[in-house]
């Protein structure tokens, strides 16, 4: 169990970040045609997981814009962006802010990806909901890179992330 902080309250999420040098737990999430998603459905390819609470939050829209800038430049990688958000809500996000080079996902069908990342938040005000994390999976599916943001209102080391592609 990590613990992370919002503005300085502590809380704890149920778990921790798949190791460095793992293999990437399988996931099912849901895309904006309601479709479902394995990291399968992304074989071949690096993987970078923004894994963040809800877009509609400042620190979640910023490290998603951020990210979709970034990713324009990466050879063989797909930008997931996973939250707890609904399919409808995401692509709304992705519509408005022209967001092209992110991948939406939402943890509408399943909760287990919460708990096999280690990213629910289990208890205090934001209990249920993915705490923000970065995890770099390679295209053997093996994690490359991981980061815990502590402070949920504090943005994701980008540079080291994408470094790790």
């Amino acid at each position: 169990m990590a613990k992370i902080t919002l503005k300085g309250t502590p809380f704890n999420t149920c778990g921790d970040l798949p190791p460095v040098g793992t293999i990437a737990p399988d996931f099912n999430l849901v895309n904006g045609e309601l479709g479902d998603v394995s990291l399968n459905t992304y074989a071949g390819k690096k993987k970078i997981l923004n894994i963040v609470p809800s877009l509609d939050t400042p620190t979640c829209a910023t490290s998603t814009r951020k990210f979709n800038e970034k990713a324009a430049q990466l050879e063989n990688t797909v930008v997931l962006v996973i939250s707890a958000d609904l399919p409808f809500a995401q692509g709304r996000f992705c519509e408005t802010e022209g967001l092209k080079n992110v991948v939406p996902l939402a943890l509408m069908r399943s909760r287990n990806f919460g708990t096999d990342y280690g990213v629910f938040i289990t208890d205090g005000p934001l209990a249920g909901i993915t705490a923000r994390a970065v995890i770099v999976i390679d295209e053997n599916d093996t994690v490359s890179y991981t980061q815990l943001v502590t402070e949920i209102a504090d943005e994701p080391d980008y540079d080291k992330a994408l470094a790790a592609c």
